[in-house]
């Protein structure tokens, strides 16, 4: 019988003058390692998989060694605690304390102040977790391959709606509504997850690549301080964002791998090749055509923006050199309206309806040709 996954019960810090005190009650123990990366400076606690059912910690105040931190499932099997630092610190083997006075097991590390020199001394992903493993996908079939990309997911929640609402989860769910229907329309279809797990934004990438995919889709929900903003947006890749708004949501969506812990030394140079392979004006070309149709078609179920639905900005995930790909903005999460409807099926299942008629339109004519060399 397989045994029951480790609860995580509670969560406390405590800020002292000359150290930072991190507290973790669990049910079981667990096996956990510890290790510090650099660019941004951050901590990261690894742990199995747990069931986290803890209220959120007390917040630092900033003033101290901490900026903030997050925690929640990495992967399957593996569960994280990322801490952000202000400022370097040494991180000591931490205890796991047995059980008393009505308490879990309790992991227990503490941080000092150190100087930038010794922490990146002791700074670097781990070994084992260097490349990291991709999901499997099959190679090239005769069928159209589409790859659609449920963004943030697992550590990383994305945007949180003013129902309270996830994004990861709200994406996760269309990313299976159009799945499903683009398979009954005849497409090989992959996802770069299909559950709660976070994928660092090279991987999503690769995953597409992998997949020798015709199109990538990735899904996410946006957020503005103005909560008059709504409707939905599709997006292409441009070294420069179409506008300072755009430019933005690019940035914000690229910090995901910061986020959720991820090692992002060596990628500078991976990317500045992919962008030079951007120069086939082809991927560019088949990414704006279905930007287009994408627009005509979302439009006739669900609010677009007002201005300019079709933009460009230099969102990480649209980067793959030789395949087609767009991100689409749902809504506004943080519009009641929007929000309220993204968080019916039916809303659902008609924008997933809209995005494979947008698909379809996209290998129309390479299909009719298909099919008159075949009668021919």
């Amino acid at each position: 019988m397989r045994a029951a996954v480790p609860i995580a019960l509670s969560a406390r810090v405590g800020e002292h003058a000359d150290y930072t005190r991190f507290v973790l009650e669990l049910s079981d123990p667990v096996k956990l390692r510890v290790f510090t990366l650099s660019g941004p400076n951050r901590v990261i606690i690894e742990l199995p998989d747990v069931l986290w059912q803890v209220e959120a910690p007390e917040k630092p105040s900033g003033k101290g060694a901490v900026k903030s931190y997050r925690y929640g499932r990495f992967r399957p099997g593996e569960s994280r605690f990322i801490i952000d630092l202000n400022e370097p610190v040494s991180a000591r083997a931490p205890l796991i304390l047995p059980p008393s006075g009505g308490m879990g097991y309790r992991v227990v590390l503490d941080l000092f102040p150190t100087t930038q020199a010794n922490f990146d001394d002791g700074a670097g992903w781990p070994s084992d977790l260097q490349s990291g493993n991709t999901a499997g996908v099959s190679a090239r079939t005769s069928r159209k391959v589409v790859v659609i990309d449920a963004g943030h997911g697992g550590i990383d929640n994305g945007t949180t709606g003013v129902d309270r609402s996830k994004e990861k989860d709200l994406v996760l769910d269309e990313a299976h509504r159009l799945a499903s229907v683009l398979q009954r329309h005849g497409y090989t279809v992959h996802l770069t997850r299909d559950n709660d797990t976070y994928i660092p934004l090279r991987q999503r990438v690769s995953i597409a690549r992998r997949a020798n995919a015709d199109l990538l889709i990735s899904l996410h929900a946006d957020s503005n301080p103005n909560a008059v903003m709504a409707g939905a947006s599709v997006y292409t890749l441009s070294e420069r964002g179409s506008d300072r708004e755009a430019a933005a949501l690019a940035a914000k969506e690229n910090q995901s791998d910061v986020i959720a812990g991820v090692d992002l030394k060596g990628q500078d140079e991976t990317v500045s090749h992919i962008l030079i392979d951007l120069a086939q004006r082809e991927t560019i070309n088949r990414s704006t055509r279905l930007a287009q149709s994408l627009v005509a078609q979302l439009g006739t179920v669900t609010d677009m923006i007002p201005r300019d639905p079709h933009r460009s900005a230099a969102f990480a995930v649209l980067k793959a050199p030789d395949v087609p790909a767009v991100l689409i903005e749902l809504g506004y999460l943080s519009n009641a309206h929007d929000c309220s409807q993204m968080e019916t099926s039916a809303w659902r299942d008609g924008v997933a309806r809209a995005i494979a008629a947008a698909v379809d339109r996209q290998f129309a004519p390479e299909l009719a040709g298909a099919a008159l060399s075949a009668v021919r």
